[in-house]
């Protein structure tokens, strides 16, 4: 299973830079009246708040099983990027545009342009850093596939959140500077408030393009194609099993729980029935970890 990337990296790094581009593009937003980078401020902030909810979310999903909630709570952490998707991404989006048509029928010119240019490239490079550590923990888990391909078969919500939220901020940034940079060479304010709308339409777009991704694992994926494959091929290597008749998985954050109907093969006792499916219950743990929860059905026939 993919275990290899640490979600809780790319989430420090994000919050780290998020924050300190945040209170930088804040100051330039006062000083010069730019409503792409008062667009940007918010967007960072909102990022900052992103990056808390899903550590919440990480946090309540490592809660023990209970009475009423067996299977655990490692849905919180679905639960979670998907309000950071649908909710904080997208009322930062739409204000984001309305600061834009705001802006456009105002007419301001911004004052400091130079600091706002400054203040965007800096977070560029902030940013840039952030990305980095992201993509250090995609690497890891994206297994030779593209980056689309990661991105709709992750069962990682928190690193797909953090990835989604770096992509739409270079890209933002990249936007505002280039508006930013418009306004000051032509003196027409228009570029400046085009350039809020454009960053505001990007979240909201990244926002659904999330969600949707998120949803899927709410209403209950299994796991991944190539993890299941490999249960499969796991079970039938093993001398206990003559044939495997289903498999079906379920991802729960971490978590993982697995149902097995198959054939055993080479027992003649119930007691020798009983020790064949633990031990290959063990193994089968220990060759997945992720795996919590896994219930074997013996059969003669599907």
């Amino acid at each position: 299973m993919s275990h290899g990337a640490d979600s809780l990296k790319s989430i420090f790094y994000a919050l780290g830079a998020n924050f300190a581009i945040a209170v930088a593009k804040l100051v330039a937003a006062i000083l010069t009246g730019s409503g792409s980078m008062t667009a940007e401020a918010i967007h960072s902030f909102a990022d900052c708040s992103n990056q808390l909810l899903l550590l919440l979310g990480i946090r309540l999903s490592k809660r023990p099983p209970s009475p009423d909630f067996p299977l655990g709570y490692g849905k919180s952490v679905y639960f979670w990027s998907f309000i950071v998707a649908l909710i904080l991404f997208s009322m930062g989006g739409l204000y984001s545009i309305y600061e834009g048509w705001h802006k456009l029928h105002q007419g301001e010119m911004m004052s400091y342009a130079g600091l706002a240019v400054g203040v965007l490239i800096f977070a560029i490079i902030a940013e840039s850093i952030s990305m980095w550590g992201c993509m250090r923990e995609v690497n890891k888990e994206k297994a030779g596939r593209s980056i689309s391909q990661w991105f709709r078969e992750t069962r990682k919500s928190e690193l797909l959140v953090i990835f989604g939220e770096d992509a739409a901020a270079l890209l933002g940034l990249s936007i505002a500077l280039i508006a930013v940079i418009l306004t000051l060479v032509t003196g027409n304010p228009l570029y400046d408030a085009l350039g809020s709308m454009f960053i505001g339409f990007l979240l909201v777009i990244i926002a659904i393009l999330i969600g949707v991704e998120v949803k899927a694992l709410l209403i209950g994926q299994g796991v991944e194609k190539s993890v299941r494959t490999a249960m499969i091929e796991f079970l039938e290597q093993r001398e206990e099993i003559e044939q495997v008749f289903n498999l079906l998985t379920l991802q729960l954050g971490i978590d993982v729980m697995v149902a097995v109907k198959v054939k055993i093969t080479g027992v003649d006792t119930v007691q020798d029935l009983v020790q064949a499916i633990n031990r290959c219950e063990k193994e089968f743990k220990q060759a997945f970890p992720n795996v919590l929860w896994s219930f074997f059905e013996p059969d003669k026939e599907d």
